[in-house]
C-alpha cells in the first residue's frame, strides 16, 4: 500500500493499538501509557490520510508514538512512577554489551519467575534513569526488536547516528548496572540480579 487513503483508521487501530500501548508502557510507565496512547492515535487519525508510504506504516506509527513519548518524558511535569504492573523487560544485550564478567556468577534458581520479576523491576529503574533519547533507543532495539535501519527512520536520524547512540546508551546502562547490581545466570540461562545499592536518583 503506497497511499495513506488505503489504510482505514479502524484497521490501523486494531492492528497497532496493543503493540503501541505496550511500547509506551516501557517508555513512560503504566499510569501514563493510556493517556499517551490516546494522544498518539488522535495524531494518527488526523494525519493518516497524509501518510505517503515513504516508509513502512509501522515505522511511521512508531515515529508518532516515540515523538509523543519523548515530549512527555522531557516535560517538566513528568515523573515516572514504578507503582502498578511492570511491562516485561527481556534483557537481550549482545555479547559485547553484557555487564562485565566480574559481576556474573552462575547459581541454581528455585524460582525462575520470581527472579525475573525482581530483575525486571531493578533493570527498569536503571533504564528510567538514562537520558530519554537513550531510554528510547534501548527499548526500540532490545525490547521492540527493530532493526538499526528502522530505528534510524523512527528517530529521523542517520543510520550511523543510530548505531552510535545505541552503543552509547547500552554502554551507559551496562556501567550503571555493573555498579549497582550483582548479576548471576541460572542453569536455564535466566539473567537475574541482586541490588548492591539503591538505584541513583535523577
Amino acid at each position: 500500500m503506497s497511499n495513506g487513503k488505503t489504510h482505514s483508521f479502524s484497521s490501523v487501530y486494531d492492528e497497532f493499538y496493543n503493540k503501541i500501548h505496550h511500547y509506551l508502557k516501557r517508555l513512560v510507565g503504566e499510569f501514563e501509557a493510556e493517556e499517551v496512547a490516546q494522544v498518539v492515535f488522535e495524531k494518527i487519525s488526523r494525519n493518516l490520510s497524509s501518510f505517503k508510504g515513504d516508509s513502512k506504516l509501522s515505522t511511521w506509527i512508531y515515529r508518532v508514538a516515540t515523538n509523543t513519548a519523548l515530549d512527555r518524558l522531557k516535560s517538566q511535569s513528568f515523573k515516572y512512577s514504578f507503582a502498578g504492573p511492570l511491562a516485561p523487560l527481556p534483557i537481550n544485550l549482545p555479547e559485547a554489551e553484557k555487564p562485565v564478567s566480574s559481576t556474573i556468577r552462575t547459581v541454581r534458581s528455585p524460582d525462575k519467575k520470581a527472579i525475573q520479576n525482581e530483575m525486571s523491576e531493578c533493570v527498569r529503574e536503571f533504564i528510567d534513569r538514562l537520558p530519554p533519547d537513550y531510554q528510547t533507543i534501548i527499548v526500540l532495539k532490545d525490547f521492540e526488536g527493530l532493526t538499526n535501519k528502522e530505528i534510524a527512520e523512527v528517530l529521523e536520524i542517520s543510520l550511523d547516528s543510530a548505531k552510535i547512540r545505541l552503543y552509547r546508551a547500552r554502554k551507559q546502562l551496562k556501567e550503571s548496572l555493573a555498579a549497582g547490581c550483582d548479576f548471576y545466570i541460572d542453569e536455564r540461562s535466566v539473567l537475574a540480579c541482586d541490588r548492591k545499592q539503591p538505584a541513583p536518583k535523577k
